[in-house]
């Protein structure tokens, strides 16, 4: 198996709830992802107008995007693809047009997205470079537990040598310990954070 055939398993990565870094939490937009309502992020990202892009809507289109992609990937839902694609092409756009107006490293957190996404729909292969955007976003927001478990995730999918088990796992503590705060209640990201800790310390047999 190839480089842009493993990159194919990152799928979701993490879906952050927010607007800046660790504040404005939508608390219903967390409940219906808990329940499994994606539809809600749907309705919520189709009313979106031009002019309220931000960082914030960025971050759910951000996880809406990881899960169409991956409802389009399933056996018989194949027909979701023109979809899927339209929502990354749109998440791409909406990136691209907030460069200079993001948190330090969600540019890059974003763009690792967007490329990943697009490996998955072959709409462009270019994972070296969906990995190197993720370790830059770690230089620029060192302390932002989404940006660290972002990076986390990456390197738990990655082939050799380009990742491990026990290099995500590191990232995955890290971001944990910034994930204490009680701003992050609602995030959901914390708890997946802590599901691929345990997964990590399951494979390692830690």
């Amino acid at each position: 198996m190839n480089i842009a055939q493993r990159f194919l398993f990152i799928a979701f990565l993490v879906l952050p709830i927010i607007g800046r870094a660790g504040e404005g939490f939508d608390k219903r937009l967390f409940e219906a992802y808990q329940k499994e309502e994606m539809s809600v992020w749907q309705e919520y990202i189709e009313s979106l107008q031009p002019s309220a892009v931000s960082n914030q809507t960025l971050l759910y289109e951000y996880g809406y995007c990881g899960y169409i992609v991956a409802e389009a990937k399933k056996e018989g839902k194949e027909a979701l693809m023109p979809e899927a694609k339209r929502y990354v092409q749109q998440f791409r756009e909406h990136v691209e047009a907030q460069k200079g107006k993001l948190p330090a490293g969600h540019y890059e957190m974003y763009m690792s997205a967007v490329m990943v996404y697009e490996l998955r729909l072959h709409v462009a292969m270019r994972p070296i470079k969906a990995m190197s955007l993720a370790k830059e976003a770690t230089k620029l927001a060192p302390e932002d537990p989404l940006v660290l478990s972002y990076y986390g995730t990456s390197l738990f999918y990655a082939p050799k040598p380009f990742g491990s088990k026990s290099e995500a796992l590191e990232w995955f503590e890290k971001a944990a310990s910034y994930f204490k705060d009680a701003q992050w209640e609602y995030c959901w990201v914390r708890e997946a954070n802590e599901m691929y800790i345990k997964q990590c310390r399951d494979k390692l047999n830690h």
